[in-house]
């Protein structure tokens, strides 16, 4: 493997690191996307669904990483209380909220069935 791929893995690795680390809403989301890939190879689920659940999960931990990158730029950037800095702040969890949204209607589309099944 060249050193420029090392180095950006590395990189990448320590990004991840640092986010799992030090971000308790990250540390929340990857639990609650761990408790879905059970789920998921728990129940019977088709391949498209799988698919599905995979891409809603994956699309919230990224949003929220590209959120706290955003939080820390600003916070580098405007290191005193900037109204500008706040809005964007509130933007930027607005999104990772919808994504949240959304994909928690995609799990309970997906899983309803499966769990409602076990009380029959």
């Amino acid at each position: 493997m060249s050193n420029k791929i090392h180095g950006g893995l590395r990189a990448a690795f320590n990004g991840f690191k640092e986010t799992v680390v030090f971000e308790r809403s990250f540390k929340i989301m990857m639990a609650v996307a761990l408790v879905v890939i059970v789920a998921m190879f728990y129940f019977p689920t088709s391949r498209l669904e799988k698919v599905v659940l995979l891409f809603a999960v994956f699309s919230v931990l990224i949003l929220e990483l590209i959120n706290t990158t955003i939080e820390r730029i600003m916070d580098m950037v405007s290191p005193a209380y900037d109204e500008r800095v706040r809005v964007i702040k509130d933007l930027m969890a607005a999104i990772v909220l919808l994504a949240s949204f959304g994909s928690a209607v995609i799990g309970i589309l997906i899983f309803w069935p499966y769990v409602f099944g076990l009380f029959r």
